[in-house]
């Protein structure tokens, strides 16, 4: 997306004499990821400098200085030049791109649970969006005990092993049918490279900016549940302390807004700032054809993808499941928070829960059986490591992908309390409502595991609440009889919006 010179890796921050204290304590050979609380100082933002850079005013600043972005034939990203349509703000990607194309073998580089390939040569000092790929003697050195958990790492190295999933053995139609879908439609290596290029170049832009900003790429890009058109999440970290969403992160994202919509509107297309209780800046990267959403200092967001990234690799049969329940829910267009129904993030929630639920369950509560590797304080470089150390779970329950899938249609249309209940990851049951206005009076309630607000906050007309408690109806009455997934689910036309 953006040019790829000898000079990528270096950080382009200024003088150490004229910094901040953010990096004063940092090695230089320190590459930039995640870091620990020390290191993380309050950011001094001078928005003037900021708002000079952008109108052109250079001369009222030296810290700050933009260069012109062009992008080089030479890039490693190769991109398919076939026609991307779009329905709301759900991205339709690589509809040409053959049913049967993308099946891989489950030990394969190309899957997205391999450790990523060496397709992508960047320079020795590379960027990252997440700790676990931080191969210096730094980390080497400072407490990376050798475990054998079931979460695989994340991180980018130029010589990869290979990293061998398991999936479960389908031994009815239906089952069949939800494990093949998955394979097609499970988020691949080179859509994680996309999005990885991408972030790391528009950190390196960011940054002219604000100099001790970091931005990380969260969400179904790296928690186990992404598809092949999943859009990208990104996360603007400024500063350790909260941050004021209504004013500062406002403030801060108009800028983010204007440096895309000026310096890189080449690359950058659409940048839109939507203030919703979280604002984001939503734009689309015209190189890789993805869409980001982009917020500033949602930590919990950064927390949440390692604990569902632990929940979607200790058991086999989790992350079949989640895809194709997200993408029914996409294709029966009660998928789009934007709209009045439900987020990707709530649906997963939602799986999670039920599996939770079972009489033999398939998952545990993580929060509760290791709340040490999931405590909400936890300084932000530490959460990649504690999931490292947890085992598959032991579960007794042998219900097939097709038995769990009618039964998750069953348990939502027939046995949930909408009225009285909230779903609940953290305590793996549902629970009574709190009697306050985060809940009060509200169609469905999700709790968020580690702020514990309501995720389903969206849903608030009673229509789209009915819409959606039919469709798990029906959906179930058809299941349940035809035990074919194409009667709730067109597989075909699915696969092509993967």
């Amino acid at each position: 997306m953006f040019p790829n010179p000898s000079s990528l890796g270096c950080p382009p921050f200024p003088p150490k004499q004229q910094r901040s204290s953010f990096f004063d304590k940092v090695p230089p050979n320190m590459l930039p990821t995640l870091v620990s609380q020390q290191h993380l100082i309050e950011t001094q933002f001078n928005f003037q400098n900021a708002v000079a850079v952008l109108s052109g005013n250079l001369a009222s600043t030296r810290d700050v200085t933009l260069q012109p972005v062009a992008y080089v034939s030479g890039s490693p990203v190769h991109v398919s030049d076939a026609p991307i349509s779009f329905r709301g703000r759900k991205r339709l990607s690589e509809q040409s791109v053959p049913y049967n194309v993308k099946r891989h073998r489950l030990h394969s580089h190309n899957s997205e649970t391999a450790v990523v390939n060496q397709a992508v040569l960047l320079p020795e000092e590379r960027r990252y969006s997440f700790p676990g790929s931080v191969q210096s003697p730094l980390f080497r050195a400072h407490h990376v005990p050798d475990l054998t958990g079931c979460v695989p790492l994340v991180r980018y190295t130029l010589f990869p092993e290979p990293t061998e999933t398991t999936l479960p053995v389908a031994k009815d139609k239906l089952s069949q049918q939800v494990l093949e879908f998955f394979q097609a439609c499970q988020q691949q290596t080179c859509d994680l490279h996309k999005k990885e290029i991408c972030r790391t170049q528009l950190q390196r832009e960011i940054q002219r900016l604000f100099p001790n900003s970091r931005l990380f790429l969260v969400g179904s890009s790296l928690n186990g549940f992404g598809t092949r058109s999943s859009d990208g999440d990104l996360c603007l970290m400024v500063k350790e302390e909260p941050v004021n969403q209504k004013t500062e992160a406002r403030n801060i994202l108009s800028l983010v807004q204007k440096l895309f919509s000026t310096n890189l509107s080449t690359f950058i297309e659409r940048p839109q700032l939507i203030r919703a209780k979280v604002p984001i800046v939503r734009f689309r990267d015209k190189v890789s054809c993805v869409e980001f959403d982009l917020n500033v200092n949602s930590v919990v967001g950064i927390r949440n993808t390692f604990l569902l990234r632990t929940y979607a690799y200790m058991e086999d049969r989790v992350r079949p499941l989640v895809l194709v329940i997200k993408k029914w829910a996409s294709f029966h267009d009660i998928n789009d928070a934007s709209r009045g129904t439900l987020s990707s993030y709530s649906l997963v929630l939602m799986v999670l829960h039920y599996l939770q639920t079972l009489p033999e369950p398939v998952l545990p509560s993580l929060q509760k059986n290791y709340p040490e590797s999931f405590d909400p304080t936890m300084q932000l470089h530490h959460i990649h490591e504690a999931p490292r150390a947890i085992p598959p779970f032991p579960s007794k329950n042998g219900s097939s992908l097709g038995e769990l899938l009618i039964g998750f249609f069953k348990y939502y249309a027939t046995e949930f309390d909408w009225s009285n209940q909230m779903i609940s990851v953290r305590e793996a049951k549902a629970i009574l409502r709190p009697d306050d206005s985060e809940w009060r009076n509200r169609f469905i309630c999700i709790e968020e595991p580690f702020d514990r607000t309501n995720t389903a906050r969206a849903v608030h007309e009673k229509q789209k609440f009915d819409l959606i408690r039919g469709q798990f109806l029906k959906s179930w009455h058809l299941l349940q009889n035809k035990k074919d997934l194409n009667c709730i689910l067109p597989l075909r036309a699915a696969t092509l919006n993967r």
